[in-house]
């Protein structure tokens, strides 16, 4: 399974990387990086859903603290994007490591609603603190790269694509590198059976705060990254839309897999983008979909094609 997500990962970046040599169109390009956008925030959010067995719904908060940093630094401080784009994934790992002290101490429904309550009260600094954030104005005007500068709209695009693939690929490097660490093994253990766990030396607390911490930086990186390329940065970074989307994308794709957020962001990108036209209808079509994928594919798209692939290699093997 190592060398089959690795070779499939290699493969995903190799093709990303040559689809604006072969497309020469704005519209396109624009899709591809809210493709990569959207599969490290799925990414992010895989880790602890996938691998731990935790629900955070308030995960978006790190993609809003990441954003905002950024939005900050760029504006206020002047600091060029390969400054705020780290400082966006830093910022968010100190709050993930504050927030997931205290919320991993709690099971259940309970970790889930209290991760909920910080993304709002998050949301609501955001709106209400008009010195700092701008409140609901937002932050606007947040620079682009200086090299873009003599480039044109399609430049600009072409630019802003290869470095969300360069995001992606350090996302996608960073975690697998932890999913087959000792660390992301012991974070399966902890999924599993957190009781047998413990008895064998590994604890849940410490190594959910662990993956906890990862997957709020890579949200941060996320966030800093689309305050750049969107250029404006408001409340509702914090919002449930972030979330939903992101919830649908994993469960899509298939979580507990490394390939299952890029398909699920592929999927609901394109669907959202066709769909526009419905308004409010595509959110019953969305809805419909994780109705269907969670009653006949409980596992995601990816999990499904996994449980094909070992059993047809079961099958080689007994003939």
């Amino acid at each position: 399974m190592r060398n089959f997500e690795r070779n499939m990962l290699l493969a995903f970046v190799l093709l990303a990387a040559v689809l604006p040599q072969l497309v020469r169109n704005e519209y396109i390009l624009h899709l591809g990086i809210m493709v990569l956008f959207s599969l490290i925030l799925a990414t992010s959010f895989n880790l602890i859903v996938g691998y731990v067995g935790e629900f955070p719904l308030g995960h978006m908060a790190f993609l809003g603290i990441g954003a905002y940093a950024a939005a900050l630094g760029s504006s206020k401080l002047g600091l060029p994007i390969y400054f705020t784009v780290p400082l966006a994934g830093a910022v968010a790992a100190v709050f993930g490591l504050g927030i997931g002290a205290i919320t991993l101490r709690l099971r259940g429904p309970f970790f889930v609603i209290i991760t909920l309550c910080f993304a709002e009260v998050l949301r609501l600094i955001a709106n209400n603190w008009v010195g700092f954030t701008n409140g609901p104005m937002g932050i606007s005007g947040i620079k682009k790269p200086a090299a873009m500068a003599a480039l044109d709209a399609l430049g600009q695009k072409t630019a802003f694509y290869y470095i969300a693939l360069l995001l992606a690929a350090i996302v996608l490097y960073i975690a697998f590198r932890f999913v087959y660490s000792n660390i992301g093994r012991g974070a399966v253990a902890v999924r599993e059976n957190r009781f047998v766990a413990q008895s064998v030396g590994i604890s849940p607390f410490h190594y959910a705060l662990l993956t906890f911490v990862i997957a709020a930086a890579l949200a941060g990186l996320s966030g800093g990254f689309y305050a750049h390329y969107i250029s404006f940065v408001g409340p509702e970074v914090f919002g449930f839309s972030f979330m939903a989307s992101t919830i649908i994308m994993v469960l899509l794709g298939g979580k507990g897999t490394l390939l299952g957020p890029i398909l699920g962001a592929f999927a609901v990108v394109v669907l959202e983008e066709y769909l526009r036209d419905f308004k409010e209808l595509r959110l019953s079509i969305f809805g419909a979909i994780v109705i269907a994928v969670v009653l006949f594919m409980p596992r995601g798209v990816m999990g499904y094609l996994t449980d094909k692939r070992e059993t047809y290699n079961r099958k080689t093997e007994a003939v």
